[in-house]
């Protein structure tokens, strides 16, 4: 290692497999920016069901290992690249995307996946709108095509990309409706957005949403679970509806003929497929959700870097879990 080489605690994975694999180190090499990027002091990282495929090896992106997880931090600019204009030393930032891992002390990322993080939100809240926010940005505008008048049905709305989803969704003219599996779930998605909100442990929910929504059914559901709810969900669709498959836990059986009378349409969303400049129009919703204030991340459990293998435990096997989990380096 050079002398004079900075180094940092981070969190890496020298193997694929279960959470246990997540090693804490002190002796990382703090990375130095070269060209474009930046690097981050890290003050708060989101912790997303997705770093837990990706760590597992079950997902279809393979990082090189080892590798440190994560990509949505929030923090301040400690240097930059020699051609980096935009940001300078001191900024506090947030990032949809990072070089290096977030899951450290610092971060290094690419400028055009940086964006300015106003006063009103804090790291922690910074930290949670990456994936979940231009997740949710992605699945109402891209997939879906969701217009202002029409009806969305956010199945699982108390999580990250859930709550991401109401408050969009309202602040540009839908009628939302949202499901959770906890009183304190319940309550957290009319706070943040949904109109009308269902118990999905009840046995007969599915009953009270048809009855909410009537015979025009819902025009668009955002689905965080499909494996469980995808054939429930054909059946609440209005004629033109889609379902935006954001996440799935395994296969499920499906009439396809459930598609068939209403012209129905499955959609699925990954967020990692936008452009450049899909990412920028994202950018520019949720900045404007900023300044207006209807972009508030909600936050649930909070993790020091000691704690990682216990975070990763509990994103899976927590159910009715509320607000976005973050973790402090």
């Amino acid at each position: 290692m050079a002398t004079g080489q900075k180094l940092m605690r981070a969190v890496r994975v020298f193997e694929f497999g279960g959470p246990e694999v997540l090693k804490l180190q002190s002796n990382v090499a703090v990375p130095v920016p070269k060209g474009r990027q930046v690097l981050i002091k890290v003050h708060a990282c989101g912790i997303n069901p997705v770093e837990t495929y990706i760590r597992s090896g079950t997902y279809s992106r393979k990082p090189a290992l080892p590798f440190i997880p994560g990509t949505d931090v929030a923090g301040i600019i400690e240097s930059v690249g020699e051609s980096v204009s935009a940001f300078k030393k001191g900024d506090r930032v947030f990032c949809t995307s990072t070089v290096s891992g977030g899951y450290a002390e610092f971060a290094l990322a690419a400028d055009h996946t940086v964006y300015t993080l106003p006063e009103t939100l804090d790291f922690r809240q910074g930290a949670a709108l990456g994936i979940p926010y231009f997740t949710a940005c992605r699945a109402l505008f891209h997939s879906a095509r969701a217009q202002a008048g029409e009806s969305v049905l956010v199945h699982g709305a108390s999580g990250g990309v859930g709550i991401a989803a109401c408050q969009i969704a309202r602040a540009h003219g839908l009628k939302v409706l949202g499901t959770a599996g906890s009183e304190e779930g319940k309550k957290l998605v009319l706070q943040n957005g949904a109109h009308e909100v269902f118990d999905h442990k009840e046995v007969n929910y599915i009953d009270k949403i048809k009855k909410s929504v009537g015979d025009d059914g819902v025009n668009v559901i955002i689905e965080m679970l499909s494996n469980v709810n995808l054939s429930n969900d054909l059946k609440l669709l209005s004629r033109g509806g889609r379902v935006i498959v954001v996440g799935s836990r395994g296969p499920i059986e499906i009439n396809p003929r459930d598609t068939m009378a209403k012209e129905t349409s499955i959609i699925g969303v990954s967020l990692f497929s936008s452009t450049k400049e899909e990412f920028q129009q994202f950018a520019g919703i949720l900045q404007a959700g900023m300044k207006e204030g209807w972009v508030k991340p909600v936050i649930g459990s909070e993790y020091p870097l000691e704690k990682v293998v216990q975070a990763h435990e509990d994103i899976i096997h927590s159910s009715g879990k509320t607000g976005k989990m973050i973790l402090l380096p």
